[in-house]
C-alpha cells in the first residue's frame, strides 16, 4: 500500500534567485514518492501567481495566512528573510502546520528559543535547515573521526570566506543582498556560513564549551551592483573565534568576508594523536559546496584523498544544493512517520544560536563566554 505523501506548502519563491527555488523546489520534487508540492505564498498574490506560474506549481495563496490554514497543507516550508521567521513560523505552528525553517531559526537566541517552545508546546515538528550536517561528506567525516582515523582530537582549525560582500565590497543586487549588510537583520557572516558550519563541527566533534571572539566590521560601506550606490554596514565582515570543546580539543576559527581568489574558500582541518584529515571546499558556506576531503594517519608524509563512499549519494539529487536539502526533508519525513528525532530540530538550533550568542557576548565584552 502507498503511503500518503506529505502536502508542503512554501512561504518565499523567487523564481531563479532564491534558495527556495534553487533547492527547495528540486529537493521536493525528487522525493516526489514522498511529499507534494501544494503551492506558494509570496508578500503579494500577484507575486504567488508569478513563481507558481514560472515553476509550475499548482496553486498561488493570496496571502501567507491562507497559505498556513490552508486544509491540505501538512508542512509548512519556510524559506523568507530571516526577520520574518519568527511571524510565518508563531502562524504555522497555530495552526497545528509542521514546519521546515531555513537556517538561521530565528533573529537571534530568543527568537529561536521562543518557536521551539511554541512546538514542544503544540506537539509540533519543527525542523531547520542546516543542511551541512547531512551532507555526504560530513556524515562520512562524523565517521572517520569516530573511527579512530586521526585517534583523540587535539584541535581543530577552520579558515573560510563568506558572506554577502563580494570582490571590492560589493553586492550583486540590492532587493536580495541589501538586507544582510544590516546587523540587526540576524543574517550575517557569522549566523549565516559560519552558522551551518558550525552545526557540521559539533555533530563531527561534539559540543563548544568555552569561546573568545573578536567580530570586526571592517569594510563599512558597500557598493550596489544594479543601482550603483553606496549602502552602509554594521555587519561584521572578520569572525575570529578561539575556545575549546567540551572533549578539550582546542578550537580556532577565522571567517573573512568575500569570496576566495582562486576558489579555495574553506580549509578545515582536525588534529589527532593518530593522524589529521582535512576538508576544502570553494567557500565558506558548507551547506551549498562541494566539499573533498584528504587525510593523513600514522607516517604518511603526503595527505591523500578520502573518497566518500558512494552509498552515502546513491539515490539523492547530484547537485549538492538539493541533494542537502532532500537529505533533510527526507529525514523530516522519517520523522513524521515514526516519531523519530533523525533530521535538525528546533532543539537543535537553539543550541546552534546558543553557541552564536555566546561569541557574540565573547566579542562585546572582550571576555571568554562558557557555555553552560
Amino acid at each position: 500500500m502507498t503511503r500518503q505523501r506529505f502536502k508542503v506548502g512554501i512561504v518565499g519563491l523567487q523564481p531563479g534567485r532564491s534558495w527556495a527555488a534553487r533547492a527547495h523546489i528540486p529537493a521536493l520534487r525528487a522525493l516526489s514518492k514522498t511529499f507534494e508540492i501544494v503551492g506558494v505564498a509570496n508578500t503579494s498574490k500577484a507575486s504567488a501567481d508569478r513563481a507558481a506560474a514560472a515553476i509550475g506549481l499548482p496553486r498561488a495563496f493570496a496571502n501567507v495566512d491562507e497559505l498556513i490554514t490552508a486544509p491540505e497543507v501538512d508542512i509548512v516550508t519556510v524559506a523568507v528573510k530571516v526577520p520574518h521567521h519568527l511571524e510565518v513560523v508563531r502562524a504555522a505552528i497555530g495552526a497545528g502546520r509542521h514546519v521546515y525553517c531555513e537556517w538561521p531559526l530565528g533573529n537571534g537566541l530568543a527568537e529561536a528559543e521562543e518557536m521551539a517552545a511554541l512546538a514542544r508546546e503544540k506537539g509540533i515538528l519543527g525542523v531547520v535547515g542546516t543542511q551541512a550536517r547531512v551532507a555526504p561528506e560530513i556524515e562520512y567525516l562524523r565517521h572517520l573521526i569516530a573511527d579512530g582515523f586521526v585517534g583523540e582530537v587535539l584541535s581543530t582549525t577552520l579558515i573560510a570566506r563568506g558572506g554577502a560582500l563580494q570582490g571590492g565590497g560589493t553586492i550583486p543586487d540590492k532587493k536580495t543582498y541589501a538586507y544582510l549588510l544590516d546587523r540587526a537583520n540576524g543574517a550575517t557572516l557569522l549566523s549565516i556560513p559560519l552558522g551551518h558550519t558550525l552545526a557540521a563541527l559539533r555533530d563531527v566533534l561534539g559540543e563548544v564549551a568555552e569561546v573568545s571572539a573578536v567580530l570586526a566590521t571592517r569594510r563599512t560601506s558597500a557598493r550596489v551592483g544594479d543601482t550603483g550606490e553606496t549602502l552602509p554596514v554594521t555587519a561584521p565582515d572578520q569572525v575570529l573565534v578561539s575556545g575549546v570543546l567540551a572533549s578539550s580539543a582546542a578550537l580556532s576559527i577565522h571567517y573573512r568576508g568575500g569570496a576566495a581568489r582562486d576558489g579555495d574558500g574553506l580549509s578545515w582541518e582536525i588534529n589527532g594523536t593518530e593522524g589529521d584529515i582535512r576538508i576544502s571546499g570553494s567557500a565558506g558556506h558548507t551547506q551549498m559546496v562541494q566539499l573533498s576531503l584528504t587525510g593523513a594517519r600514522s607516517d604518511e608524509k603526503v595527505f591523500r584523498p578520502l573518497e566518500v563512499p558512494a552509498t552515502y549519494r546513491s539515490g539523492w539529487p547530484k547537485d549538492v544544493e538539493p541533494g542537502n536539502v532532500a537529505r533533510v526533508y527526507a529525514r523530516m519525513a522519517q520523522d513524521l512517520r515514526n516519531g523519530t528525532c533523525t533530521a535538525p530540530s528546533f532543539k537543535d538550533a537553539v543550541a546552534l544560536h546558543r553557541v552564536i550568542a555566546a561569541i557574540e557576548r565573547a566579542a562585546e565584552s572582550g571576555r571568554r563566554a562558557v557555555l553552560a
